[in-house]
């Protein structure tokens, strides 16, 4: 039977109410993007929404199937787009198909590198996630790209702790200060670590690459981490980490000082969007800290805070754009 004589999608729902979100979930495709200069083979995953009228009972669920498979075939047969303009198209496909006034489409593809151990210099392989975001309203799209990668953390309290602990013993034994000033400087005091995950995105039209954005958050924690080390390579990174204990939060500051260093062509207006996960090795619980704002936002906190102009109300009361705000900017519901 080719034609159905009710579209039950259409109908009136038994409450008359709209949706912000109507859509599908982690669908799972092979899409061809372009990386780095190079068209590659990614496995991704894929979410698309689209907001849902009162009067509407449902979204047509096949229609986004159908909409990714169709946007497949053109990247396959025609040129191969970046993550960003991948998702945006995607967006404003199923704004159109599903004749909605907002759609958004997150996509997650991941990807392997080829990394260098530190000390043996032996080849490794890691497994990172390029990122896209895109919203599309009546009155225009806007995109993020961003990465998501693992790296270490040590801990500063627990080997401040420890530093104060060792002093005392040492000093009991006879060991002066000048002496112990010598030891700390060359050996790092223990403390705990933690596996992060760290995710970095920037909204703007200007291309970003996405190896930067990776750097940027490898380079923000303690260390970064591969998966194949020889015992020199343990040595040098659990050594580097030690000397380099960062909490959760130190990570996303980190992140927002290497950004604003790295892409200093960003405009006040373009978006910036960090988060941190720390995976504690004492605790049950994960740790999280998180930033996100325009540049001009951020740009003029830190303004603030470098000519002292910066107090406890401003703290409590700044209100930055959040990353849904600043994706319909151009235009929403």
């Amino acid at each position: 039977m080719d034609q159905f004589k009710r579209d039950v999608q259409k109908e009136k729902p038994r409450l008359v109410v709209g949706l912000n979100r109507v859509g599908v979930k982690n669908i799972q495709k092979i899409i061809r993007i372009k990386n780095n200069n190079k068209e590659n083979l990614f496995y991704s995953t894929i979410d698309i929404f689209v907001d849902l009228l009162p009067q509407q009972k449902g979204a047509h669920m096949s229609r986004f199937d159908e909409t990714i498979t169709q946007i497949i075939d053109e990247t396959i047969q025609k040129k191969v787009m970046v993550i960003e303009d991948f998702a945006t198209y995607m967006a404003e496909m199923a704004r159109e198909r599903q004749h909605a006034h907002r759609a958004e489409v997150r996509i997650k593809a991941k990807y392997p590198v080829e990394e260098i151990a530190p000390a043996s210099q032996k080849k490794t392989q890691k497994i990172n996630t390029i990122m896209g975001r895109a919203v599309s309203t009546e009155k225009g799209s806007r995109h993020l790209v961003g990465v998501e990668t693992n790296g270490m953390t040590v801990c500063p309290c627990a080997q401040q702790m420890i530093k104060e602990y060792a002093e005392e013993k040492l000093e009991n034994e006879g060991f002066t200060k000048e002496q112990l000033e010598k030891v700390f400087k060359y050996i790092p005091m223990p403390s705990h670590n933690q596996r992060g995950t760290g995710i970095l995105m920037i909204g703007s039209e200007k291309k970003i690459k996405a190896e930067k954005l990776v750097k940027i958050v490898e380079n923000s924690m303690s260390s970064r981490v591969l998966d194949l080390l020889k015992r020199v390579d343990e040595l040098e990174i659990v050594r580097n980490a030690h000397l380099n204990p960062r909490f959760v939060e130190d990570v996303v500051r980190e992140m927002v000082a290497l950004t604003i260093k790295e892409f200093d062509f960003l405009s006040d207006d373009d978006y910036f969007l960090a988060k941190q996960t720390n995976y504690e090795g004492i605790h049950s619980y994960e740790v999280y800290a998180e930033r996100s704002g325009t540049i001009g936002e951020i740009k003029k906190e830190i303004e603030k805070a470098e000519n002292d102009y910066i107090d406890d109300d401003y703290i409590v009361n700044c209100n930055n754009t959040s990353s849904e705000e600043w994706l319909e900017s151009d235009g929403g519901c």
